[in-house]
């Protein structure tokens, strides 16, 4: 499996550096960085900071993604999911969550709140066509399921 090396900063002593649970997984944990417990109401969202800045590496771009049993079990999201962090950011993240569920949902100082992803990024070049060579799917949405 390769490995990219990435610089984290701890911009909290409480901050915990992220590791992947398993071997072989494709997320790592974020946690929060809390001075004390922060309760999502139904519908709410807020912003739940880790203490943390990466530098990700030119190339490559960190998402943001939900976990899925807080997903599943209390209806907790990442509101812009996946999340990006790229390599010219290198700020505190802070991770948006959204309260799906009917209950309120209690961030305890150190939870598990995210899960985020590297991924190698190529970028576009973008050229500009009058049209397209071997195109005729038709329709908008949805129309490819007829």
């Amino acid at each position: 499996m390769k490995q990219v090396p990435v610089k984290v900063k701890k911009l909290n002593p409480k901050a915990v550096i992220p590791q992947y649970q398993t071997k072989g997984a494709a997320g790592f944990d974020f946690h929060a960085c809390l001075e004390e417990p922060i309760v999502i109401n139904p519908g709410e969202r807020r912003l739940i900071k880790t203490g943390l800045a990466m530098q990700i590496p030119f190339g490559y771009e960190l998402q943001v993604r939900p976990r899925s049993g807080l997903a599943l079990k209390k209806g907790i999201s990442v509101v812009n999911s996946p999340g990006t962090i790229d390599y010219g950011y290198l700020d505190e993240i802070g991770i948006i969550l959204i309260n799906h569920g009917e209950d309120d949902f209690i961030v305890n100082p150190g939870d598990r709140i995210a899960q985020g992803v590297l991924k190698e990024v190529p970028q576009a070049v973008f050229e500009e066509v009058d049209e397209f060579e071997g195109y005729n799917r038709g329709g908008g949405f949805g129309s490819s399921g007829k």
